[in-house]
């Protein structure tokens, strides 16, 4: 088979199979890139007993420690009753604890236990070598490139404020 003038080949000399996509693939793209994403961080994290999405919950409260459940569930996305599930079954695990708040009866605030605050650098390890892995062979340049690209489709997905 001859090479036809105009055809190129990436840098690890595969023949680029780009032509033909459009916006219309970007959504089964990130989402499927996101799901391996998510199954190589779960198995990385395996190790250390935390569940797929329990990473962000200790995380998240390793900046703020002394959060509500509605307000962890706000910061990671995610309906009320799924992180009351999440932060029932990680205090099962030993990772959190729930207090009633200091000045706030009627509030309960969400805190990491000592488990949880040493889960930290094991979610940190696993975060950075899903990281390496997933960008294998990239140059620093194309790193900057795919973060600013995906930040962009970020910002694009946010809802737009309304102002009447």
């Amino acid at each position: 088979m001859s090479k036809k003038k105009g055809d190129k080949k990436s840098k690890s000399g595969k023949k680029k199979d780009l032509e033909g996509l459009s916006a219309i693939d970007v959504a089964p793209a990130i989402t499927q890139t996101a799901r391996s994403m998510r199954t190589a961080l779960s198995r990385s994290l395996g190790d250390s007993g935390l569940y797929a999405g329990q990473d962000g919950v200790v995380l998240t409260l390793a900046e703020e420690d002394g959060m509500t459940p509605g307000q962890l569930a706000i910061r990671l996305g995610v309906k009320a009753p799924t992180m009351t599930r999440t932060i029932g079954r990680m205090e099962a695990q030993g990772f959190l604890e729930r207090r009633a708040d200091g000045t706030d009866g009627r509030l309960t605030k969400v805190h990491l236990t000592e488990a949880g605050l040493k889960s930290i650098e094991q979610i940190g390890r696993s975060v950075a070598d899903c990281g390496a892995l997933a960008v294998k062979g990239f140059s620093d340049k194309e790193i900057r490139t795919l973060l600013k690209l995906l930040r962009a489709v970020e910002h694009n997905l946010q809802p737009v404020d309304s102002e009447d």
